[in-house]
């Protein structure tokens, strides 16, 4: 029996599972093709998957109603996790392997310290074959997983982490850092979310929150594309635009810069050296800022906190 008689002999309420199934998986293949670890062989080869689902299913990206309310690899973690937490040992480790797990996380939270993140994971590892009960173990390792840029490891920790104290709200703010680190901005707000409302005062989460919800808004502004700033609110703002032509009237920057583009065209010995027309850019640059600061103090706090919103806080973070 072919895919498409198959698919004709299923019920309505059937047929409707399986699309939504389908087009889960479609939006997971789509996925990776953004993650930017594919070679461009990968990359068509997932493209012809996509097409293949879509056609055998009759289904496209505007199906918004087919969606599920988790993504599928969160639904396959899920259920991975409750399979592991059932298959837990029933006893508890005994004192002297709690012991040495502890003293185990320790040696990992000093490799951390030390930036050596793979002996760190080594360690917690072995913590967590003494405790499988512990959450801060899982959590550690995810967090030695991130700095190691394995992302899909850090996530599955976390979320075992989740599983075993879902009161635990770092474990919520490491998921949110490695979806941020794979892009994933909308899926990483609603985990800093999540540690938000565990520990509402925490400073950390609030600031990465804040990062990423730029991010997002980065990504789906065509403004944005490339710069990490929106310049087009910025040359639009009026109090800019004043500024920068008050600054272009003065005499001193109108001779400066006749004379770099005298340089420019005639080479260097057109005009005056390279270093004192740098110093004297320099110079003119301290003077605009100086003006901006007296005139529009709101533009350059604008500025300077977008310039601390470019990392994230959580590089300082203390292990538990």
């Amino acid at each position: 029996m072919t895919v498409e008689r198959a698919l004709r002999a299923l019920s309505p309420d059937k047929m409707a599972v399986e699309k939504r199934l389908a087009y889960s998986m479609v939006q997971f293949l789509r996925d990776q093709t953004h993650c930017g670890s594919l070679n461009s062989d990968e990359q068509e080869s997932l493209e012809v998957a996509i097409q293949c689902l879509e056609t055998t299913f009759k289904i496209s990206s505007s199906d918004c109603h087919l969606a599920a309310p988790q993504p599928l690899r969160e639904i396959f973690l899920n259920s991975l996790l409750k399979n592991d937490i059932v298959t837990l040992p029933k006893t508890f480790p005994s004192p002297e392997d709690i012991e040495r797990a502890e003293q185990l996380k320790n040696e990992g939270n000093n490799h951390m310290k030390e930036e050596n993140y793979s002996s760190a994971v080594d360690c917690y590892t072995k913590a967590i074959e003494l405790d499988q009960r512990n959450a801060v173990y899982y959590c550690n390792r995810a967090a030695a997983h991130s700095k190691l840029e394995n992302y899909t490891e850090a996530m599955g920790d976390c979320e075992r982490a989740i599983a075993i104290d879902p009161s635990y709200s770092k474990a919520y703010g490491r998921m949110g850092l490695a979806l941020t680190s794979m892009s994933k901005y909308p899926e990483a707000i609603s985990y800093f979310n999540k540690a938000l409302v565990l520990d509402p005062e925490n400073d950390t989460y609030k600031s990465n929150l804040k990062i990423v919800e730029q991010k997002q808004k980065e990504a789906s502004s065509p403004t944005a594309t490339g710069l990490g700033f929106d310049m087009a609110s910025l040359i639009n703002n009026p109090a800019f635009i004043s500024m920068a032509a008050s600054v272009m009237q003065n005499q001193q920057v109108q001779q400066l810069m006749s004379g770099m583009m005298s340089n420019a065209v005639g080479g260097p010995a057109a005009g005056v050296g390279g270093l004192s027309d740098i110093s004297s850019l320099i110079e003119a640059g301290q003077q605009f800022a100086q003006q901006i600061q007296q005139q529009n103090p709101e533009l350059i706090e604008q500025l300077r906190n977008h310039i601390r919103s470019r990392s994230f806080s959580g590089s300082a973070e203390e292990h538990s």
